[in-house]
């Protein structure tokens, strides 16, 4: 095998800043596979379990491009008259108008891409808007950006990353930097996915001119950049790719799709996954992917480790539109566009998949889906099974208090590390509908942290330009940050705010922290 050359990576902050030597990690052999077949390699021969899916038809026509679907139900389309729209549980229209401190007007929408647990990327004719909370928002980064995004993708620390046909670009707490190689810009780059390397570092893996390449973080603003090499048998290119994200045991996957199959990288390494009929669709989202074949739709649910394959679904006309991590996609088949689920599982508030929970207690609830009344529905945590309380179809898993609003949950007895809350609805015809979120729970500190030094700087870099004199509320004092500190708290952790992109997770830590241990001046 010829040794990879090494090479100088800089990141330009915003095309402008001066550039940054990246540092090239030493390429080790066992890293890279040959571009040629293993005839050792292991196979996976799935036997799908057969079920028929639950379908939510949209009520307003959706155009053939690609969207972002919201892991507490719904999401963010383009219509097929250019308008972008806000899709509930239930298929329903939901509120989403032009921020008015926007600097442009939104017009024609051309596409829609994944940002973080509930926010969206909106490309229009006029530029790059997010779409948060019911509002198109105007990001201070837009002008560094035309049109032409090919796709996206949020790795673990929180950053989102964009490939443009002007090159790879990283949003990093507010701020939108290249990466470049040599200092040559990451062109060609038609597919993104965040899944573990060999090492089991984090890693951010695109397609460029048809090549496998994973970019791995060695600090901040330090990436090595390399070539991948993946065990395809001769004349096998990759088409397309896909990551599955962490759950318990487990930091993730990559699945690439191929002119000739699935092949899947797991900790233990490279397997080819062998299907009846050839993949031509790959979707993931969370732990569940997705796969289109010539006539067959199925779905992986990699916690359960099962497969099944949706019956009564006609996929002649079909196309992949998005999927959450609840294991739903959002389709189109034929004319119409529909969510496609394995069964109505439990859509989960107050907790997103992969967070990190510093705080002891948090208000977690579970939304049924529409028209779906189950027998029971039980929280399970930590080993323990708990009655969830309340009227459906939203139940709560820490109680209520004696005027109904919802109790937090203490999660004091947890120990430190990955985690995951179940969710289960049970019905009279003994069939159950289950949602897993995994989370990263890291107790807070017994640090003291305090507004001046701790959190005046964040607010300083995010958040004073919406909050100081408007559009959103005040909260350039001490006092209004102690007094709003639950609001403030909830936004940041469900990623909501701030709104031109979410915070680094350190940086919700530190909030959270800071309000947990007693908001101290």
């Amino acid at each position: 095998m010829r040794p990879h050359p090494r090479a100088l990576r800089e990141m330009d902050e915003g095309r402008s800043a001066a550039p940054v030597l990246l540092r090239l990690l030493p390429l080790c052999a066992a890293v890279l596979l040959t571009a040629c077949g293993d005839e050792s390699l292991p196979l996976d021969r799935p036997r799908p379990v057969s079920f028929r899916p639950v379908e939510v038809r949209s009520k307003t026509a959706l155009a053939s491009a690609p969207g972002f679907a919201d892991q507490s139900g719904g999401g963010i389309f383009a219509n097929t008259t250019g308008t972008v729209v806000r899709i509930r549980l239930d298929g329903s229209l939901g509120a989403l108008a032009p921020h008015p401190g926007n600097s442009a007007e939104l017009g024609t929408v051309n596409a829609v891409f994944r940002m973080g647990p509930h926010s969206a990327l909106v490309e229009a004719r006029n530029g790059l808007f997010l779409a948060e909370s019911g509002w198109l928002i105007s990001p201070p980064w837009r002008d560094a950006l035309g049109l032409g995004i090919t796709a996206t993708t949020q790795s673990s620390d929180g950053a989102v990353w964009l490939a443009h046909p002007t090159g790879l670009f990283q949003l990093r707490d507010g701020t939108l930097s290249a990466l470049k190689v040599n200092g040559e810009a990451l062109t060609g780059i038609t597919a993104l996915a965040a899944a573990p390397t060999a090492e089991g570092s984090a890693g951010v893996w695109f397609l460029r001119d048809g090549k496998l390449h994973v970019a791995v973080a060695t600090s901040l603003v330090h990436f090595d950049v390399r070539e991948a090499g993946a065990p395809l048998e001769e004349g096998e290119v990759v088409e397309s790719l896909a990551g599955l994200g962490p759950g318990l045991g487990t930091s993730g996957e990559l699945w690439l799709l191929t002119n000739q199959g699935l092949l899947r990288r797991p900790r233990e390494g490279w397997r080819r996954v062998s299907l009846p009929q050839r993949p031509v669709q790959l979707l993931a989202s969370g732990r569940f992917l997705w796969v289109k074949s010539s006539d067959a739709l199925l779905l992986y649910d990699a916690d359960a480790n099962e497969w099944g394959l949706a019956q009564g679904i006609d996929t002649r006309e079909f196309r992949f539109l998005s999927a959450d991590e609840s294991g739903c996609a959002w389709v189109q088949l034929g004319g119409e566009t529909v969510a496609v689920s394995r069964s109505p599982a439990p859509r989960v508030t107050g907790l997103h998949q992969g967070m990190q929970v510093v705080e002891d207690g948090l208000v977690v609830r579970a939304v049924m889906p529409a028209g779906v009344t189950p027998e029971a529905v039980v929280f399970q945590v930590g080993g323990v099974e708990f009655p969830a309380t309340g009227e459906g179809p939203v139940y709560s898993l820490g109680g209520q208090e004696a005027d109904g609003t919802p109790k937090a949950y203490s999660f004091a007895g947890l120990e430190a590390g990955r985690q995951a809350l179940g969710v289960v609805a049970r019905f009279l015809d003994g069939t159950e509908a289950r949602r897993l979120v995994p989370f990263d729970y890291q107790p807070v500190s017994t640090v003291a942290l305090s507004w001046a030094t701790d959190i005046q700087p964040i607010y300083l870099s995010r958040c004073e330009k919406c909050h100081s004199t408007g559009p959103g509320r005040a909260l350039n004092t001490y006092e209004l940050w102690k007094e709003n500190a639950p609001l403030i708290t909830a936004s940041v952790r469900d990623q909501r705010m701030p709104a031109d992109g979410p915070l680094d997770p350190q940086l919700i830590s530190l909030i959270q922290r800071w309000a947990a241990s007693g908001a101290k001046p």
